[in-house]
């Protein structure tokens, strides 16, 4: 399995496909297709997934980063 650093952000828009809520998690499959998940399923099926999947995008880190001031 390999962990992408520098991938595309998530948005908003993805949702993780075991609750509906916003996905900071992306999993490639080795045989295609691909999953999301929060970030708490993502800790829940983390062991499982470790032997299908052929990438994961953790966008995680951005749960606890400040929002940047927005200057006038």
């Amino acid at each position: 399995m390999n962990l992408t650093l520098e991938a595309p952000r998530l948005t908003a828009h993805d949702r993780c496909d075991r609750c509906g809520a916003q996905a900071y998690v992306k999993v490639l499959l080795e045989a295609g297709g691909e999953l999301m998940f929060c970030a708490h399923h993502a800790r829940a099926h983390q062991d499982a997934l470790k032997g299908i999947a052929a990438e994961v995008i953790d966008e995680t880190e951005r749960l606890h980063a400040k929002p940047e001031p927005v200057e006038d």
